[in-house]
This record gives structure tokens, C-alpha cells and sequence, in this order.
């Protein structure tokens, strides 16, 4: 969308856009300013600047995971521009109380923010991601979100072009008794195809296919889009993953592993 101003007696196109988005980071930015990132469907990552996003009745407001209705708009499409929000949803707000699931919507922001290129439309992994606040939203002692939450991992794998194979063994082609993912192309291993090189396979969580895994589903799972996360999407441009994604897995870890 843009808009129209008059510049020495000429038309100039002037961008701009309105959105419901979700808020993925925020920094200061001068003097009672903030840089604030969110997501939308179709204007992707987009960074802008929120004036007086620093006093006390805008940091609510700016929380990463609140969804928001921004508008933004600049001079020139390559400026940071202004952008202003109106909080819709405070998601952190209703996960106070379960530290677990606050780990798990810090780590998808972050994972967002980190991976994704800027203001490419994302109009899938938006759709996707809001179905996920909507399920981590609900409280459930079973922790039955981080099944959807491993799932939406792979399709952020899916949406950065790497795509794993977990429906049929790389070594015969089989779609049965699916066990492992090799750690290297990604794709699912069945049982007894593995042979010498079974210990270092992945283990494929049974949510996912797997009849053998010897891990709970939660911790074999992170671990599995983990390792694909770490190698082809951060690594691929020399960063770690983010701390909050580590935080994430080591909690789970704590929690069912071993």
C-alpha cells in the first residue's frame, strides 16, 4: 500500500502499510524510542520506529508474542519509517504462570527474528505461527503444544528451503517402520537400515513416524529440529541459535529427558 504526497508541485509515492502482525523484538532507539520487529503476511519481517516506545504504557505493548495492528509508513521504501501498534492480544500475559511455555513463545520469536529475511511476505509461516500462539495459549498439564511446536519448526525448515524427508528410508524407500533421521540429509532411516551407523542417527519421535524412538517424543523431537536449525539455517550464515531456543531444550531436557 502506499500514499500520495506533493513534493516541488510533484506527485511522489510515498510507502506505507496497515497489518495485524506479531511482535517478535524490540530495542531502544535514542531518546525514549524503540526499534520495534514484527510479523505480518505480507510485508514478512518488518522493522519500524515507535515513537515513546520506551515509557511504561508502550513496553506492555512491545512485549515479543503480543499480537498487534501496525501500521507503518516512510519517505522511501529502503527507511526504517515510523511504525505504530495497537496491542490486540497480550499473549506472554496469559502464560505468566508456566515458565515452560514462556520459554516456548520467547524461542519462536527469537527464531523468527534470527532466520527470516526482511520484508519478504511470509503469509504461511503467519498463519502458521498464530495457530501455534493459539495452542501454547491453552493450558494443558501434558505439554501437548510442543508436539505442534516441533511441528511448526519443521515447517520454518520447510519455508527457509530445508525441507526434511521423514515419509519414506533414504537407503530402501520404504514408508514403514521409520526409526531414525541421518543427521546429514535429513531424511528418515527405517529400522535395521541403518546398520554401524545407528547410534549416530537422530531418533524419530513416534509423533512424527517413529516406531523406535528411545527418547520421550518432546526431547527427541527438539533435538531432531534442532540439529537442523543449528546446521542449515544459523549455521549456514555463521550464527548460533538463539539462547532462547537452547533455554527451550535444555527445560524439556530437564523435564522428560532421561
Amino acid at each position: 500500500m502506499t500514499r500520495r504526497a506533493i513534493r516541488c508541485g510533484t506527485w511522489i509515492t510515498m510507502p506505507e502499510w496497515q497489518a495485524d502482525a506479531l511482535v517478535l523484538s524490540t530495542r531502544p532507539h535514542g531518546e525514549g524510542s524503540a526499534v520495534v520487529t514484527v510479523l505480518t503476511a505480507e510485508a514478512g519481517r518488518h522493522a519500524g520506529l515507535v515513537r515513546g516506545g520506551s515509557s511504561s504504557r508502550m513496553r506492555g505493548v512491545l512485549q515479543p508474542g503480543n499480537r498487534v495492528r501496525a501500521s507503518w509508513r516512510a519517505r522511501l521504501p529502503e527507511q526504517l519509517g515510523q511504525m505504530q501498534l495497537e496491542l490486540v492480544q497480550s499473549i506472554p500475559a496469559l502464560l505468566l504462570d508456566d515458565a515452560l511455555r514462556l520459554a516456548g513463545l520467547s524461542s519462536i520469536c527469537a527464531l523468527l527474528d534470527g532466520s527470516l529475511p526482511e520484508r519478504e511476505a511470509q503469509p504461511e509461516l503467519f498463519v502458521g505461527t498464530n495457530a501455534l500462539f493459539d495452542l501454547i495459549s491453552i493450558e494443558d498439564s501434558s505439554n501437548r503444544w510442543l508436539e505442534g511446536y516441533i511441528r511448526w519448526e519443521l515447517g520454518l525448515l520447510d519455508a527457509a528451503g530445508f525441507q526434511l524427508d521423514l515419509l519414506r528410508c533414504a537407503a530402501s524407500g520404504a514408508t514403514d517402520r521409520l526409526a531414525y533421521v541421518s543427521p546429514r540429509s535429513g531424511s528418515a532411516v527405517a529400522e535395521g537400515q541403518a546398520g554401524e551407523f545407528a547410534s549416530r542417527m537422530l531418533a524419530l519421535p513416534a509423533f512424527l513416524g517413529g516406531v523406535a524412538c528411545n527418547r520421550h517424543d518432546y526431547d527427541a523431537g527438539l533435538s531432531l529440529t534442532g540439529h537442523f536449525l543449528a546446521r542449515r539455517l544459523f549455521g549456514a550464515h555463521n550464527q548460533d541459535i538463539p539462547a532462547q531456543r537452547r533455554r527451550l531444550a535444555d527445560m524439556v531436557t530437564g523435564i522428560y529427558g532421561g
